[in-house]
């Protein structure tokens, strides 16, 4: 423990810090499933990401896609450009907004996201499976709660 003026101050732990904690895991379980994504599908991390929200919620204007997928603007483009070009994407002209355009799912994409979404759930299961169903969904619940809190402290 550090001394600051006679009191004992916290000392941060990064191995005890959430913070940390919620880091390195997000980047452990990224970090598995990316590598099967590219092994198996050819796809990056966002592009995934890109095709699954897609599929979701249909088209999207590429900022709706970064807001959704917390992407920056960067990653959301290069994404949509490399699945233009494998025609798993299509692009149209935003009928208000002469900048924008829509993104939606080819064919071929929706046919690519019925055939990963087998597997992504299979990751998942087997990712959880050491854990009862209600400890999953309180994890779920305590990470939509922590993300609303982030929200909050960013906004103010």
């Amino acid at each position: 423990m550090l001394e600051t003026e006679g009191a004992t101050a916290a000392v941060l732990r990064l191995d005890s810090y959430l913070p940390y904690r919620l880091s390195v895991a997000s980047n452990a379980v990224s970090r598995l499933i990316a590598r099967a994504y590219e092994d198996r599908f050819g796809l990056t991390i966002p592009q995934w990401r890109l095709i699954a929200v897609l599929a979701e919620d249909g088209p999207l204007t590429q900022q709706a896609i970064g807001a959704r997928t917390v992407m920056d603007k960067v990653s959301v483009s290069r994404a949509t450009q490399s699945l233009v070009k494998r025609r798993l994407v299509q692009r149209a002209p935003h009928g208000a907004d002469g900048r924008s355009h829509h993104v939606t799912l080819s064919t071929a994409g929706e046919r690519l996201y019925r055939e990963i979404s087998p597997v992504a759930l299979e990751y998942e299961a087997r990712l959880l499976r050491h854990f009862e169903p209600a400890a999953i969904e309180s994890l779920k619940q305590f990470l939509l709660q922590l993300e609303q809190a982030a929200a909050e402290l960013a906004s103010g």
